[in-house]
């Protein structure tokens, strides 16, 4: 397998990048709506936002490094069995998964901040506070976090159901060449 995308297939670094986003996703939204029920003397009061922003953080800078790849390496282009309608929903629908990947990673940021504390990411480095001074930052962000990240879940499960479709019912290569094949 190669490294890169070329016109047919997606390159071993797309295909690790694609699999490895949406398992964090789903930890982290698991674990942040489990904390939610968490009362102040459970021992994972402390330890649960620690896990959630330290996997946040690093999913930022994957996500970040996979918005920076997808620039600089191109897409294979869509298969031939692909209608133009899917072609463009497709196109649409990354587009609004990479935006709600980083609307939920931002309003995080700002709600785990909003104490003017630096987020610490597994006791490796920190992330500074820099924003501080929205009305109500940890609220606002919070309730922007919450409905955001849902709305990235359900979209996800859209996207993984569009993918399977694909395979079962219209019989083409799509899901496959996400493996490599």
């Amino acid at each position: 397998m190669q490294w890169k995308n070329n016109t047919d297939r997606y390159g071993f670094i797309t295909i690790a990048l694609h699999w490895l986003v949406p398992l964090p996703v789903f930890i982290l939204f698991a674990l942040g709506w489990w904390m939610t029920e968490l009362d102040y003397y459970d021992s994972w009061y402390q330890l649960g936002p620690w896990w959630h922003k330290s996997i946040g953080v690093l999913l930022f800078l994957t996500v970040v490094f996979r918005l920076f790849w997808r620039f600089f390496t191109p897409s294979p282009k869509p298969l031939s069995s692909h209608k133009p309608w899917e072609i463009k929903i497709a196109h649409a629908v990354h587009i609004f998964l990479y935006l709600l990947l980083l609307v939920t990673m931002i309003s995080g940021y700002l709600i785990s901040t909003a104490d003017n504390r630096a987020i610490e990411v597994f006791g490796w480095f920190s992330v500074p506070a820099t924003i501080t001074s929205i009305v109500e930052q940890e609220d606002v962000a919070g309730q922007v976090h919450l409905i955001v990240a849902s709305i990235l879940i359900g979209l996800v499960l859209l996207h993984a159901a569009a993918a399977l479709k694909h395979h079962f019912i219209d019989r083409d290569r799509s899901l496959m060449r996400m493996f490599g094949r």
